[in-house]
């Protein structure tokens, strides 16, 4: 491979042009981005050849570069018909040095191990392994790297507004001479996510071209882009405030604060405040807010709708385990469906990066005496046994200290059963909980707090918890189904498979003894449970048999799972690995609610919503009349008890902000639409939508109120969905934002926007008014 750096062929002048243009662009957006004379940007901007390998064979030299937006990568191909690729850092999940992916490990050796790095995507692009010319290379790559993901995310909003703008503005200039035609504002506004028909694009370049030149240039170009990006209901609230000569006194901002967010606040918060955001040196010296600080301060994290002291962990971690709902997945190892999908252990890191804290193994033979996992009976493929549980104790604790449960779905041989438990006894350590915590037999659960940075394996044990305390062994318990066969349903076609099986599935003692805490065991029914089961045996229900226990039982589900810990898992009918709604068996006090994490869809949406809070530890502590064993408590009857404190929710949807276009086509525009939906018990689940603001998606606004009844707003949810109207066929979707109702913050806030994968969509969000009021 040829390490010399170089860039593709112009003539003298082209190239001279280019570059002093380049020269000027990039000296901008590295303003915007406040990275003047930063090494690491210059690298990336100077670019160079690294090696792209997708095989053992298939290695191909390539030119990387960072483009003079300061934000996407381009690379080039040898193929003379293949497009320029491009790749936006804002698509970057992490970037890994050495031979981290699976495809690093299986298709380069290990010489080569300080030379090489992988950039992993969000959603479902193609991690991209690549090797450098040396050791110190890859370390630059992967340091500027990650340094410019890092810069970009902790940009203010403000800031990463102002870099999208003056890059779609580089990009409507067609002819480079940074100047924009009538053509090339329309061809900007379509960049932007706005179409505007012909008589009002005129009327508004007229308006802006005051030098009658038929283009505008220097002041023209920023008098257009004060236009087109004022917000006129800030005007309005600010206004409001703004008492002294035009700005807004420490006290003008203590009553907005204390009248509108309905916050407690103080003169020393207001002049904190002014520090903290007022751009203009002037107005901070006299300790005045203007429009711009005012503006900045509502863009900021801790002024948005979430309240900031959610966002760290302050709910009572003290509690028995089986005291919080805890963020599950289903078939962990899958990237796609369940059929034929890809099974690997970047899965689990993104998973466990969710905030995922109990991930799935299914285990089955493998040559070598080694396990390997896939979906049994499918044409998914395997992964080691051994390499999952390696990516899982490298990522387990990234996000979030609190226990991980691993649940074993094992199919494997006695012989093969035994390798799994010295792997993960000498992969995992002393993490791995293969004894009760504390002296003597338990009677209880621990807490998270107790297992932080721990391991529990749950799966079949050979006998009860017990008989290590006991001086005589108690006889073993019948070990002959897998772990998804105990609801007592058969009409997954996976449990036909191990029914027909003549072999019966026996168990190494080696794994039996490293669960504890997790025994799985069938479900006899809630009298059964209580009169034979110990606090940590524990039955893993199909979401069928779930829901209606959920729906006809609720009471005694929740007594249940006061007790001992559940797990619901979707229908093995669901081919393409679809999800269920996991709210209902929350409100039935269900702990382990896994979901399938690789599928994008509103019920994944809600579970990250749910455990959006509480530092996104993957534990949410259940409200006390779910704990009480006392309780009345039914989400379905709602009879009369400390949980029913009904409140009215008042919404106004008032404007959005840089909604991303669903279709990358530069005439498609958006017609978006605002949803507001709230889950919880049956009586608080509801709906309302605005009407659709057609061709805007740069700033419509709404300006609608909603109200809704919520009686038990301890297990409710708001939730805020975008979506591009289409009156002959179904919305798409564009954007959502979920947030637990005791998280909401009251007032004028901005509200976030997610994209399908559940990551942060740059500068895109809704300003709305929200006001929660005890119901008459």
């Amino acid at each position: 491979m040829s390490c010399l750096r170089r860039e593709p062929e112009l003539s003298r002048s082209q190239e001279f042009q280019q570059h002093a243009r380049s020269q000027k662009v990039v000296q901008m957006n590295v303003q915007l981005l406040g990275m003047e004379g930063d090494q690491d940007l210059q690298f990336l901007l100077q670019g160079g050849d690294l090696l792209k390998v997708r095989s053992p064979t298939w290695k191909k030299t390539r030119y990387f570069k960072l483009q003079d937006d300061c934000k996407t990568v381009w690379r080039q191909s040898k193929k003379i018909f293949r497009r320029k690729q491009t790749f936006s850092l804002d698509d970057i999940s992490a970037v890994r040095l050495g031979r981290q992916t699976e495809g690093l490990k299986k298709n380069t050796d290990e010489q080569v191990e300080d030379r090489c790095f992988s950039i992993v995507f969000k959603g479902h692009h193609k991690t991209l392994d690549l090797i450098a010319c040396s050791e110190e290379e890859a370390k630059q790559w992967v340091k500027s790297l990650q340094k410019m993901i890092s810069n970009m995310n902790n940009l203010s909003r403000q800031q990463k507004r102002e870099h999208w703008i003056y890059s779609c503005l580089i990009k409507a200039d067609k002819n480079k001479d940074d100047k924009l035609s009538e053509s090339d504002m329309k061809s900007f506004l379509r960049l932007i996510n706005v179409e505007v028909d012909d008589d009002y694009a005129e009327l508004l370049f007229k308006k802006c071209d005051t030098s009658n030149s038929g283009y505008l240039a220097g002041e023209e170009v920023e008098h257009f882009y004060e236009l087109l990006t004022h917000r006129e209901e800030i005007d309005v609230i600010y206004g409001e405030y703004a008492q002294t000569t035009g700005y807004m006194s420490p006290q003008n901002l203590v009553d907005f604060l204390m009248k509108e967010q309905r916050q407690k606040a103080t003169l020393a918060d207001a002049h904190k405040i002014i520090k903290q955001f007022e751009p203009d040196e002037n107005a901070k010296e006299k300790q005045l807010l203007s429009k711009d600080g005012f503006l900045m301060y509502l863009h900021h994290q801790d002024a948005m709708v979430l309240q900031p002291e959610h966002r760290e962990v302050y709910q009572d971690m003290d509690q028995p385990l089986n005291h919080y709902f805890i963020s599950s997945s289903h078939n962990t190892y899958l990237m796609e469906d369940q059929l034929k999908g890809p099974s690997s252990t970047e899965a689990y890191i993104r998973a466990l990066l969710k905030g995922c804290r109990c991930v799935e193994l299914d285990c089955w033979d493998g040559s070598d005496d080694e396990p390997v996992i896939y979906h049994g009976h499918t044409l998914t493929s395997k992964i080691l046994f051994k390499d999952a549980i390696q990516a899982i104790k490298e990522y387990a604790f990234k996000v979030s200290d609190y226990p991980v449960i691993l649940s074993l779905e094992n199919h494997c041989s006695i012989e093969q059963q035994t390798v799994m438990a010295h792997h993960m006894s000498s992969i995992l350590g002393s993490a791995l909980v293969t004894s009760p915590l504390g002296q003597g037999m338990p009677t209880d659960f621990p807490s998270p707090e107790e297992l932080k940075g721990k391991f529990i394996i749950k799966g079949k044990r050979l006998n009860k918890l017990e008989a290590s305390f006991a001086q005589e062994v108690l006889a073993a318990d019948d070990t002959d189904v897998t772990e998804e066969e105990e609801s007592g349903d058969d009409d997954d076609y996976e449990e036909q498979h191990q029914k027909k099986s003549k072999k019966k599935l026996k168990l190494a003692k080696e794994l039996s003894d490293m669960v504890i805490y997790c025994k799985s065991v069938h479900f006899n029914g809630f009298d059964d449970a209580r009169r034979n089961l110990s606090f940590y045996e524990m039955s893993s229900f199909k979401e069928g048999k779930a829901m209606t226990l959920a729906e006809e039982s609720a009471n005694a589900y929740i007594h249940h799972n006061m007790e001992k810990l559940s797990r619901i898992y979707p229908a093995g009918s669901r081919a393409d690995s679809s999800n269920y709604n996991p709210v209902p068996l929350w409100n039935a006090g269900c702990q382990i609610v896994a979901l399938n994490f690789q599928t994008t869809c509103s019920d994944m949406d809600v579970n990250q919503g749910r455990f959006l809070v509480n530092g996104k530890s993957g534990y949410i502590l259940k409200p006390s009349y779910m704990r009480d064993p006392t309780t009345e408590f039914d989400p379905i009857t709602l009879t009369r008890g400390e949980w029913l404190k009904h409140k009215t929710l008042h919404v106004m949807v008032i404007s959005g902000q840089q909604l991303p276009k669903v279709t990358k086509k530069k005439s498609s525009i958006v017609d978006p639409i605002v949803k507001v939906e709230v889950y919880g018990v049956q009586d608080d689940v509801a709906e309302k939508e605005t009407n659709p603001i057609d061709n805007n998606g740069f700033n419509p606004e709404w300006n609608e109120t909603f109200r809704f009844d919520v009686y038990v707003p301890d297990l409710a949810l708001l939730r805020f969905v975008v979506e591009d109207h289409d009156s002959a066929s179904e919305n798409e979707f564009i954007g959502q934002y979920t947030l637990p109702f005791n998280s909401i913050q009251m007032g004028y806030r901005h509200v976030p926007l997610l994209n399908s994968n559940g990551d942060l969509i740059p500068a895109a969000g809704l300003f709305v008014h929200i006001m929660i009021v005890d119901a008459e």
